[in-house]
């Protein structure tokens, strides 16, 4: 018993036995064996449904269950419970790992309290019946004038039971009330007789006047919601409790109501998957709906006529809410799982702590930032300095990091290429891999899905580790529709929302610079595509080239090799400072002609060598500048930096201090804006469906709807633009390379 993942005896407060059918009954006793529990717990439970329970039936059937090469196990007993409103706890002990396709959040649509449900009382038409009259508004609700409509009078009997013939199909609604209208209250002198035993049926959906078949339904209008398992005032009250859009509610003279639901299906799959949808909310909120009422063609109980001495009445018309959608939006929304308003004046002298610092002065545990910078800023090589930076607890340049375990999503680089990377930061940064273990490395190179895709198989693999930060680099290879557009990037950044708060981690990606120059721009708005990508994370860092000049390039080299020459002199020269002053250590050209002087030959053809590798490193450098847009910390100052490749170093002795950044220009100049000749437009063009296809391609072939949904144009455009470009074929919608 203490092996189960759940408790089933719980599970079972959610199943109430009077609801089973004697199959599924059954199958509760079976599963309840398989998993060890006893006779008494079926027999305790299955006293709940007073009108079939036998006392010690559980008993007799239990010594009968002998087991199968494919027994009903634990499994059923909890797809019941889910089927009836149980929630797992994702986050307790019990929990389970997401699956791969597991939708984050809400997925049950429970509106009822079966536990505090009332029934609620119908009232029976005495003195006010009209059947006349109630057959002429169901028919006014439900139809127009020239639509067919298919009833039944004539039954015939088979093992007790009274069965419908097929019926009429050919009259219309008009002509049916205008008939009724003139019959003086004899129905029967318009639809024909029927016996009093029987009743009669009507369909709710309109007919071609061709047949009763699901093809000849003309407009997929309406469905039927029937229950005989529930007491008929508990399906009156849940039927209004869950605000149903009912067009006719009808009394059918047994022990049912049958309730003619708006639907407003475009054609028959759609009605398909709505009435599955419809029923499924039924079924979790209470009402068992007999599931073979699923056809567009169905036969319901025709109201103004006597069955076995009892009305079949209309009980109310266009209850509940006007229409489908409006149904669904709110059947939906009742479990947003949002969280409850809160009074401050609860929460003023216990505030709750914030989350600790990740990345002190920028980022908290469980935020996100998003690093932007221009192509060839080194922003892999940052984030992975970053990565090794946290996982040691040491300072990502000018910031100091938590210690713990950090995923690094690799979506650009091979696996071989990725993984030298690390080790190549490791040895330029003079770090001992002491915490390696701290660093998992997910590489989907090739094997990327779009961001809502990605987001449920990342948070199953996460799961357990107990991640503090996950980087995934780039998004680009990740976006799903338009990056321009608000409300699909909003869309878009919302994965990241669930990774952060499934896992409690912190979330940070990578994204490129809108083309043309930067410098004249506010740093949050220099990242390409649409404004949510600056708004959206809680620490914006954006990476900005400087523009050196000869002149600093110069000095740079001249302090790179004086150092060269230092280092040397200290390790052969002990007593240099007696024949070097200060300042022939700042000037290259007299340090190295007194190295030459006191050195032997051949060591100082050694140093000359390091002074050539020192030289090209600092001509191979670029100078950068991090600027931020932080919502928990105050605004840091600027930080600038030399890219010397492969990592980022802080300029602390402020060398870049006064240097512009790329295309920054004096406010009078930034109105002078240089037009886009027909050539730029062409190249961009061409650039985008390059970046396009090859975001599309990593699950196969690429198709022009795949580019389309991807750049958010039309499949004529995408058609368009590949015949511009050249460089692309298309066959049958399938588009490749030449």
């Amino acid at each position: 018993m203490t092996d189960q993942k759940y408790v089933l005896t719980e599970l079972l407060e959610y199943i109430d036995p009077s609801m089973l059918d004697y199959q599924e009954w059954v199958n509760v006793g079976m599963a309840l064996k398989e998993a060890g529990y006893t006779a008494s717990d079926w027999e305790d439970w299955s006293h709940r449904d007073t009108k079939r329970y036998h006392s010690g039936e559980c008993f007799k059937k239990w010594d009968s269950f002998r087991g199968t090469a494919t027994p009903v196990t634990a499994g059923t007993i909890v797809q019941m419970a889910k089927d009836n409103g149980w929630e797992p706890e994702y986050y307790s002990t019990n929990s389970h790992e997401i699956g791969w396709d597991d939708i984050i959040g809400p997925k049950d649509s429970v509106v009822v309290d079966k536990g505090w449900l009332e029934g609620r009382e119908i009232a029976e038409p005495n003195d006010n019946w009209d059947p006349v009259g109630q057959l002429v508004k169901y028919l006014e609700t439900l139809f127009e004038a020239a639509e067919n409509v298919g009833y039944v009078t004539e039954s015939w009997e088979k093992d007790g039971k009274y069965l419908p013939t097929k019926g009429n199909w050919d009259r219309t609604a008009g002509e049916l009330i205008q008939r009724l209208n003139k019959c003086n209250g004899d129905i029967g002198s318009v639809l024909g007789d029927y016996k009093p035993e029987s009743g009669a049926w009507i369909r709710f959906n309109p007919l071609d006047g061709k047949g009763v078949k699901n093809e000849n339904v003309t407009e997929f209008r309406y469905a039927l919601v029937e229950s005989d398992d529930t007491d008929i005032d508990k399906q009156n009250a849940i039927i209004r409790e869950l605000d149903l859009p009912v067009a006719c509610m009808v009394h059918s003279g047994r022990k049912s109501i049958h309730a003619i639901v708006k639907i407003e299906a475009a054609n028959y799959d759609e009605y398909r998957k709505r009435v599955d949808y419809l029923y499924d909310v039924c079924k979790k909120n209470g009402l068992k709906v007999d599931t073979q009422n699923k056809n567009p063609s169905r036969l319901s109980r025709m109201p103004g006529i006597m069955r076995g001495g009892q009305k079949q009445f209309l009980i109310d018309t266009n209850i509940g809410k006007e229409s489908w959608n409006d149904w669904k939006e709110w059947i939906e929304g009742v479990n947003d799982d949002l969280p409850e308003p809160e009074s401050m004046a609860s929460v003023w002298d216990s505030l709750p702590d914030l989350s600790p610092s990740l990345i002190e002065g920028l980022l908290r545990q469980g935020h996100k930032m998003l690093l932007a910078g221009p192509s060839k800023a080194g922003k892999s090589y940052a984030l992975i300095e970053m990565c090794c930076a946290i996982a040691e607890g040491r300072n990502w340049l000018n910031w100091y990091c938590t210690r713990g375990r950090i995923l690094y999503v690799n979506l650009e680089l091979d696996r071989a290429s990725c993984l030298h990377r690390f080790k190549d930061v490791y040895t330029a940064l003079g770090w001992a891999p002491d915490n390696i273990d701290n660093i998992d490395i997910w590489n989907l190179r090739g094997k990327s899905v779009p961001m809502d895709k990605l987001a449920p198989k990342l948070i199953r693999r996460a799961t357990k580790k107990n991640y503090i930060a996950i980087i995934i680099d780039p998004i680009y290879k990740v976006i799903t529709g338009d990056e321009n557009s608000a409300d699909q990037m909003a869309h878009f950044c919302n994965q990241f929302d669930k990774v952060c708060t499934e896992l409690g981690c912190a979330v940070i990606y990578c994204h490129h610079h809108s083309k043309g120059g930067q410098g004249g721009k506010k740093s949050m708005d220099r990242a390409s595509g649409s404004g949510v990508f600056a708004r959206d994370p809680d620490a914006l860092l954006d990476l900005i080239e400087l523009e050196t000049s000869e002149v600093l390039t110069k000095q740079e080299i001249n302090k790179s090799v004086c150092r060269v020459c230092e280092k040397w002199l200290d390790m052969l020269v002990p007593d240099y400072e007696d024949k070097i002053s200060q300042d022939d250590l700042c000037n290259q050209n007299v340090l190295t002609e007194k190295c030459k002087k006191i050195m032997r030959l051949e060591d100082y053809k050694a140093m000359q060598k390091d002074i050539s590798t020192a030289e090209i490193s600092v001509k191979q450098r670029t100078a950068w500048r991090i600027e931020g847009t932080l919502r928990e910390f105050p605004k840091f100052d600027p930080v600038n930096l030399w890219f010397d490749y492969p990592v980022h170093h802080v300029d602390r002795i402020g060398s870049l201090k006064d240097v512009e950044a790329d295309g920054e220009k004096q406010s009078w100049q930034r109105n002078f804006k240089k037009k886009k000749t027909p050539e730029d437009g062409v190249k961009e063009r061409k650039a985008a469906i390059e970046t396009a296809y090859e975001a599309c391609g990593f699950n196969g072939q690429v198709t022009v709807q795949n580019l389309s949904e991807y750049m958010g144009i039309t499949d004529k455009t995408v058609r368009n633009r590949i015949k511009e470009h050249g460089g692309y074929w298309i066959d049958e919608g399938n588009v490749g390379k030449k």
